[in-house]
Order: structure tokens, then sequence, then C-alpha cells
């Protein structure tokens, strides 16, 4: 039987690489996300099944995880950005978005699949998060600090779980290119394209690579984090732009 892989926010970006990249390293996927038309693009050509799914709501992760019997890998991918106010301008609403998603949907997601990840014997948590869980600049509070969070998440799952067959890993890229940028300038497309101006991103697939380096280990291998970034960045505000 194959191994059996969940990966949420699984309709574009790193999520759509990662359910491609793990399906030909002959895992078995469940794919979810709230854009099910754009889902189903990703997953039909994987032999995947595909289910709504929205982090967000306790509901939806309730129905998903009921849908799925066993589980051997839980990619909790699913994340957003939005906005780059300061402090001082900062929107509640943002801030609330970004920590619903990013926190509670990775501590919701890993708790209702916590029984049937330990029944596996042979279980993986794999969470995409951030250069921004371990660093800030200015405007970006909101989202540094659901990172931040998410990292506390992450390495308290690994102590929580000590002694448990289930690996744990924190995949932390730095600027890559996907729909994230535009996502977060409000659909600003000129804006979204300044964010990679000059330097060479990573693509989604590089870091879907990341991940499936971390699970394809042997069992008693646990790769606790993956830091990955561009040649071109250094930190979240050393950035090497070509003029």
């Amino acid at each position: 039987m194959k191994p059996l892989a969940v990966v949420t926010g699984a309709s574009a970006g790193i999520g759509a690489a990662t359910a491609r990249a793990l399906a030909a390293a002959g895992f078995d996927l469940v794919l979810g996300a709230r854009r099910t038309e754009k889902l189903a693009s990703v997953a039909e050509p994987l032999g995947a099944r595909a289910l709504p799914l929205d982090v967000r709501d306790p509901a939806s992760i309730a129905r998903f995880a009921d849908a799925v019997p066993r589980l051997d890998l839980l990619v909790n991918n699913a994340g957003l950005a939005l906005g780059s106010e300061r402090i001082g301008d900062s929107v509640d609403e943002k801030w609330t978005t970004m920590y619903e998603t990013n926190v509670l949907g990775v501590q919701r997601m890993t708790r209702a699949f916590l029984p049937k990840l330990l029944a596996s014997q042979r279980a993986h948590v794999v969470v995409v998060g951030s250069t921004s869980g371990f660093e800030v600049y200015p405007g970006g509070a909101g989202y540094t600090a659901s990172k931040h969070a998410v990292r506390a998440v992450v390495r308290t799952l690994r102590l929580e779980l000590l002694g448990q067959p289930v690996r744990v890993t924190e995949i932390s890229p730095g600027l890559v290119e996907t729909e994230f940028a535009t996502v977060r300038h409000g659909g600003d497309r000129d804006k979204a394209k300044a964010v990679y101006q000059g330097m060479t991103p990573l693509a989604a697939e590089d870091v879907a690579e990341c991940v499936v380096f971390a699970v394809t280990r042997p069992p008693h291998v646990d790769i606790d984090e993956i830091v990955v970034r561009p040649r071109d960045q250094a930190s979240s505000t050393a950035v090497f732009r070509r003029s």
C-alpha cells in the first residue's frame, strides 16, 4: 500500500508543486483547498482526490478529516500574507485572517489528523513556514507575527511527539515567486512583480523538492528544519538586485 499524503492549499503555488513532487515520489494524495476548480485541475492528472477545505473553518476541517480514513503524511501548506501596513496603520481584519489561516489552520489540521498519524507508525507532519518565522521587517508585523507563532507550534509539536512514530519538519522558504505577493498586495500585479524585480527568486518546485527530501529520509531520521532562500537573498531585507 502506498503512503497517503494530505496537502493543504494545494490549488496553486507551493501546494500544487508539492502534490506533483509527492506523486512522483510514490505517494497517494488527498488535496485540499478553497478554490475547488483549480484544485481539481491539479488533482486529476495525478490521480489524487480533491476535497474542499478552508483551514479557517473548523467545520470544513472536520468534514475533510472524516473523509480521509488513514494518513501517513500531513503537509500543512495553506497560508497567506495580507498587506504591508506598519503597525500604526495596521488593519485588524487582515491580522485576524492571517492568524486564523497560518496558525490556527496548522493547529486545527494537525489536531484533527493526529490520531490517524499516530496509527500510521511511519507518519510525518510537514509545515511550510517562512524565513519570516525568525526574521522581521518594517510593514510585515502581521505576517511575521503569525509565522513566528507557527514556528513555536512546530517546535512544541516536535517535543510533544518525542518517542512517538511521527516525524516533524518545518520548511522555511525565503522569496518564492507564486501568487503569494499578488494576494498580499490585493491583486496589484505591479506591486507583486516589484517584489522579485532584479533578482532570481525560488520557484515553487524548489520548495517542493525540500519537502520530498525530508519525507523520504529513513524513518529514524528527522529533518527538523530546512531554510531555503534564493542565492540573491541573504535575509528578509538583504536582497541583491541587478539593475
